[in-house]
């Protein structure tokens, strides 16, 4: 066989198992573009918009319990395809959801779904070849910003035509149902991906561990030549025959936190929590609610997040380009830099904002109902998004002033928006470059054979759970404390990470599994 051949299989795999992030992405982005329609549907506070938002990355919390197990038991693939079926269960629900908690239900089933990137990395470095390791495992990334790509645009597409007052719009509720297409967009492509699947072998580390070794050498066949596959197949034996009877799940996890591990442990940890307490959900997941504080209008900010997606998917494509190349540390160390000097950015840009109302301004605001009320505050300049959101509170009720937030933001706010805008696109560049697909290689290449299992979900718990509080806070955190405070925050957050991988994190490219294992044991 060709090494064309087995190129060809080893990428084939890997799209289509990477396609789980696609799936992620669609389902994480469509909310940004819900998250007015169903505030305003089912009078929802800033809390329980959070957990509207963030239901599914709770509902992933619950999933990497058992996603170790189920790994290890159903194996990767099997495992994989419940994923799919989760997806797609969750964005029929989502879409029909008669209430909020239905609509938070189903979205908590679909984070049981979320454990599919995890999964993912696992088969795919198991998988592949150590020379394309780093590439197809970052497929899985770029597959997310694709699918939040498609649901920026898919969100913008249809607020558009929802808007353009067309006949066949009407008949099929478009626009009185916004909210719900854009939910249920994402059911074909989790159909699709849950057919796919079935065209996959299964993992040949996990048919090692089940002592299947000839389906194990078939698998590996199709992606190395003979001499690889004999080469690695010992290797494979070999750790096993290291890890000896230590395959409970509870040993597994109790290795995790051992001496011999104290090292890895370090670095997955700060990567688990340094990745999502950039705050990238946050923007991710609220985009439009976001470029709205720059004072654009709802459909200016529907338009912008596409920027988000392409931004994303062109970014992701340089780092997988270059991870092989420049290698795992620089690209690490060198993308948190570049995401703090670019959260400061965004702080500086929105901490010397100021908003103010005119009396044209009032003319102009024929949608709100008795804006004369708002005369007390003509010509008062408010230092913070904060104090401006406040006094639209104290003058028009908390429900008005909510209701007519976008529009009344966009006639008063003086701020750089430009400096701004490019802060939160050289975010999302660093952000998607560097540490969100790294992170994946790392996780796929720095845990043993004797408890990746269990490793790869437990710190994809850890990653999770912070990305739960991003999500569900966020709201909160825009009403009371600002959002120039809250990027700061997250800046800070991520120095912090960069401190402590800066002294810990050691290159890793180019290595088999088992070689990283020795780089990273603790030095006697």
């Amino acid at each position: 066989m060709q090494e064309s051949t087995y190129r060809k299989n080893a990428f084939t795999y890997a799209t289509i198992v990477a396609m789980g992030g696609f799936v992620f992405g669609i389902d994480a982005a469509l909310i940004s573009g819900a998250v007015s329609y169903i505030t305003e549907e089912f009078s929802l506070t800033e809390i329980e918009l959070g957990f509207a938002v963030g239901a599914s990355a709770w509902g992933v919390l619950l999933a990497l319990l058992f996603v170790g197990y189920a790994c290890n038991k159903l194996g990767r693939k099997r495992a994989l395809q419940i994923s799919a079926a989760f997806y797609l269960i969750s964005a029929i629900g989502s879409a029909l959801a008669p209430n909020y908690v239905v609509l938070v239900a189903s979205r908590f089933l679909g984070g049981l779904a979320f454990s599919s990137i995890s999964m993912a990395s696992m088969y795919i470095g198991e998988i592949a070849p150590p020379k394309w390791r780093g590439k197809l495992v970052s497929m899985i990334q770029i597959n997310i910003v694709v699918g939040l790509s498609a649901a920026y645009f898919i969100n913008y597409l249809i607020q558009n035509l929802a808007n353009s007052g067309a006949k066949w719009v009407n008949a099929i509720h478009l626009d009185t149902e916004t909210w719900r297409w854009m939910l249920g967009s994402e059911i074909v492509f989790a159909l699709l991906w849950f057919i796919l699947l079935f065209f996959v072998p299964r993992s040949p580390m996990w048919l090692a561990l089940q002592n299947k070794l000839e389906e194990a050498k078939n698998t590996m066949r199709k992606v190395l030549s003979e001499k690889e596959v004999t080469a690695q197949i010992q290797q494979m034996q070999q750790a096993i025959a290291n890890a000896g009877s230590n395959t409970s799940s509870l040993a597994q996890l109790k290795e995790i936190f051992g001496k011999s591990m104290r090292v890895i442990f370090i670095i997955a940890l700060t990567l688990a929590i340094a990745q999502q307490a950039t705050g990238i959900n946050a923007i991710l997941f609220y985009a439009p609610t976001v470029f709205e504080q720059l004072g654009l209008g709802t459909d200016a900010a529907f338009a912008q997040s596409i920027w988000l997606g392409v931004i994303s998917v062109v970014f992701t494509i340089l780092g997988l380009l270059v991870v092989d190349r420049i290698g795992r540390r620089p690209m690490i160390i060198g993308g948190m830099i570049w995401i703090i000097l670019s959260l400061s950015i965004c702080y500086y840009g929105f901490s010397t904002a100021t908003y103010t109302i005119s009396k044209e301004n009032i003319t102009e605001l024929k949608k709100v109902p008795d804006v004369e009320r708002l005369n007390t505050i003509v010509g008062e300049s408010f230092s913070s998004d904060i104090e401006f959101k406040n006094a639209l509170i104290e003058q028009l009720g908390e429900s008005e002033a909510k209701k007519h937030s976008s529009e009344l933001m966009q006639k008063a706010a003086t701020l750089n928006g430009l400096l701004i805008l490019i802060g939160i696109l050289s975010f999302i560049a660093a952000f998607q470059s560097t540490i969100g697909p790294v992170m994946w290689v790392l996780f796929s290449e720095i845990f043993p054979i004797s408890n990746r299992g269990i490793a790869i979900p437990f710190f994809t718990l850890i990653t999770s759970l912070t990305s739960s509080f991003v999500q569900t806070f966020f709201p909160w955190q825009l009403e009371n404390l600002g959002i120039s405070t809250t990027l700061l925050f997250y800046a800070g957050t991520v120095t912090v990470g960069l401190v402590i991988l800066f002294i810990y994190l050691k290159e890793t490219k180019n290595m088999t599994i088992e070689e990283v294992q020795l780089s990273l044991a603790p030095k006697k």
